[in-house]
C-alpha cells in the first residue's frame, strides 16, 4: 500500500515535470527572439516590418487561439492536446531554424504560436486535476516560477546563442528539449477531461472570440506604428467591440458555450482575472522598455542587458514555490495585495532612473519587482484555478492566460504612447536620451499607479476559495 502511494506521489512530480519542459519553451520564445532581431534582418535580408512581423505573429496567434487551446483539452482530453501542440511547436522552431526568407520564418512562427495555444493552458489544467488542493499551490508556484523563469532569461539566452554561434540556435534548442518532453509525457501524464454528459465544439464562439481577440492585439501592437487616431487601429478596435460583444451573446444563448460566462459570478474567480490582466498591463511594459533604456541610454549589450534581469529571475524562482505553498495554507488575498504593493515600489525605484545611472541604481527595482511578482502572481494563478470545477480547468487556464497576454500587449502600447508623448527630437539629436527618460519615468508612474490599483481590486474581490471537488481518497490514506 505504502509503495503505491509513493509512485502515485512520484507520478505527479514528474507530471509537472513534463508539463514544465513545454511551458519553459513556450515562454522563453516570448522574449528569446527579441535580441536576434538585427542578426536575423542582416541574414535574410528582410524589411523592418517583416521583422516586426516575426515578432508578432507569433505573439497574436499565441493570443487569439489560447481560449480554444483550453477548450479543446477540456474536451478532446488535456494530455493528447498538450502532446499534439508541443509536437507543433517542435517541429516549427525546427522550420523557424531552418528558415531561409521572411515568409519562411513568419508562417514558422504563426504555427508556433498555434503550438503554443494548445499547450500552455494545458499545463495548468494538468495541474489543476493532478494534484490535490493542499499541494495545488506549490505546483502552480513552481508553474509560474518556470514561466517567469522562462520570460526573464530569454534575452540572455538569445544574446549567448547570437552572438556565440548563430541566430538559428534559438529555435533549434528547442526541437531535443520539445522530443524529451514528448517522450516523458507519453509516460507519466494520466489522461483527463471534461467528463460532462454533453460535449461539443462551439465554432460560432471560437470565431468570434479568436477574430475579436486578433482584432484588438493587433490594434495595441500596431497602435505606435499607425497612430492610435489611425482609421486601421480605431476599425480594429471598433471591430475587436463588436466581435467580442457577439461572443458574449453566443455565450449567453449556447447550450453547451465555449466559455461558462457563470464562472465569473464567483468573485474571486473574476477578480483574479482582473488582477492578472493589471499586473501584465504594469509590468510587460516595464520589461520591453526596460530593455531600450539598459541597451539605448546605458549601452548594454545585448548579453549584458539579459544578465542584467537576473537578480529578478532569481527571486522569482526561489520566492514563487514558496508563495503557493503560503497560498494553501492561507488564501491568496493578502498575499496578492502585499505582492502588487511591491510591484509598485519596483516600478517608482526604476523611476528614479536617469541617463547617468548604472547597475547598483537598477538593482533596487529588481530586487522589489522578483519579490513581488512572486507574491503576486503565484497566488492570482492559485486563486483563479482553485475557484473553478476541475473540469473546466482548462478553459479556466485559457481565460488567465488570455488576461496576461492581452494585458501584456496593452501594457507595451499604452508605455509606448506615453515615452513616445516625451520625445520631440530626431534620434540623431543627443537630447533624445533626456527626453526618452522623462517618457519612460512617466510611464512608470502610470504602471505604478496601475499595480496600486490590482492590489485594492485583490483585497476587495478575493476570497480564500473552496475547492470543489472532494478530497482523493490518496490524502486520507
Amino acid at each position: 500500500m505504502r509503495a503505491r502511494i509513493f509512485a502515485e506521489e512520484n507520478r505527479k512530480w514528474w507530471t509537472l515535470g513534463a508539463v514544465a519542459f513545454g511551458l519553459f519553451m513556450i515562454m522563453l520564445d516570448n522574449t528569446v527572439v527579441f535580441v536576434a532581431l538585427s542578426a536575423i534582418q542582416s541574414d535574410l535580408h528582410i524589411s523592418t516590418s517583416e521583422l516586426e512581423w516575426v515578432v508578432n505573429g507569433y505573439a497574436l496567434t499565441f493570443a487569439v487561439l489560447m481560449l480554444t487551446g483550453g477548450k479543446l483539452a477540456d474536451l478532446l482530453g488535456r494530455r493528447r492536446i498538450f502532446i499534439v501542440g508541443l509536437t507543433i511547436f517542435t517541429a516549427s522552431s525546427l522550420a523557424c531554424g531552418l528558415a531561409t526568407g521572411a515568409s519562411m520564418l513568419i508562417g514558422a512562427r504563426v504555427i508556433q504560436g498555434v503550438g503554443s495555444a494548445l499547450m500552455n493552458p494545458a499545463t495548468l489544467s494538468i495541474i489543476t486535476a493532478t494534484f490535490p488542493p493542499k499541494q495545488r499551490g506549490t505546483a502552480i508556484g513552481i508553474w509560474v516560477g518556470v514561466s517567469a523563469m522562462a520570460l526573464a532569461i530569454g534575452p540572455l539566452v538569445g544574446g549567448i546563442l547570437t552572438e556565440q554561434i548563430n541566430w538559428s540556435w534559438i529555435f533549434f534548442i528547442n526541437v531535443p528539449v520539445g522530443i524529451a518532453g514528448i517522450i516523458v509525457a507519453r509516460l507519466v501524464i494520466d489522461e483527463s477531461r471534461d467528463e460532462s454528459e454533453e460535449q461539443r465544439l462551439d465554432l460560432p464562439g471560437l470565431l468570434s472570440s479568436a477574430a475579436g481577440l486578433f482584432a484588438l492585439t493587433y490594434g495595441l501592437i500596431e497602435a505606435n506604428t499607425y497612430g492610435w487616431t489611425s482609421g486601421r487601429i480605431l476599425g480594429s478596435f471598433v471591430f475587436a467591440a463588436a466581435a467580442l460583444v457577439l461572443f458574449v451573446v453566443l455565450e449567453h444563448r449556447q447550450r453547451v458555450p465555449m466559455l461558462d460566462l457563470s464562472l465569473f459570478r464567483n468573485s474571486t474567480f473574476a477578480g483574479a482575472n482582473t488582477v492578472m490582466l493589471l499586473v501584465a498591463l504594469a509590468m510587460f511594459g516595464m520589461f520591453f522598455f526596460n530593455s531600450l533604456y539598459l541597451q539605448r541610454i546605458l549601452h548594454y549589450s545585448a548579453i549584458q542587458t539579459g544578465a542584467s534581469f537576473l537578480p529578478m529571475t532569481v527571486l522569482i524562482v526561489l520566492i514563487a514555490p514558496a508563495a503557493g505553498r503560503f497560498s494553501d495554507r492561507i488564501g491568496s488575498r493578502w498575499l496578492m495585495g502585499v505582492g502588487l504593493v511591491f510591484l509598485s515600489a519596483s516600478l517608482l525605484s526604476f523611476s528614479r532612473l536617469g541617463v547617468d545611472s548604472n547597475f547598483w541604481d537598477v538593482l533596487p527595482g529588481l530586487v522589489l519587482g522578483g519579490i513581488g511578482m512572486s507574491l503576486a502572481m503565484t497566488p492570482t494563478t492559485a486563486a483563479a484555478m482553485g475557484s473553478v470545477p476541475v473540469d473546466k480547468a482548462g478553459v479556466g487556464s485559457a481565460v488567465l492566460n488570455s488576461m496576461r497576454q492581452v494585458g501584456g500587449s496593452l501594457g507595451i502600447a499604452l508605455m509606448g504612447a506615453i515615452v513616445a508623448s516625451s520625445i520631440h527630437v530626431a534620434n540623431t539629436d543627443p537630447r533624445i536620451a533626456q527626453q526618452f527618460v522623462d517618457g519612460y519615468r512617466n510611464a512608470l508612474h502610470v504602471a505604478a499607479t496601475i499595480a496600486l490599483v490590482g492590489a485594492v481590486v485583490a483585497v476587495a474581490t478575493v476570497r480564500k476559495y473552496r475547492h470543489p471537488e472532494p478530497q482523493p481518497a490518496l490524502e486520507s490514506a
